[in-house]
């Protein structure tokens, strides 16, 4: 398992929020997602086999952009 560290760009509320992490839950490997508006990041824990890609095309189908991915 590794945490990934995202920041986003695009948010504006609450909903934008719920959206990105909702969309993050549904991509597999993916076990949880947070997602702060106020700090514009989120957190996603998953499974070593899931991308960097496939964590920012999880991200772009909600309508947002990330701007940086890290590892912790």
């Amino acid at each position: 398992m590794k945490k990934v560290k995202i920041e986003i760009s695009g948010m504006h509320c609450a909903s934008c929020s719920n959206n990105i992490e909702r969309s993050l839950k549904k991509t597999p490997g993916v076990k949880d997602a947070s997602v702060s508006l106020l700090l514009k990041k989120g957190t996603a824990e998953c499974e070593d086999f899931v991308s960097d890609e496939e964590i920012k095309k999880a991200v772009k189908r909600a309508g947002y952009e990330v701007k940086n991915i890290s590892q912790e």
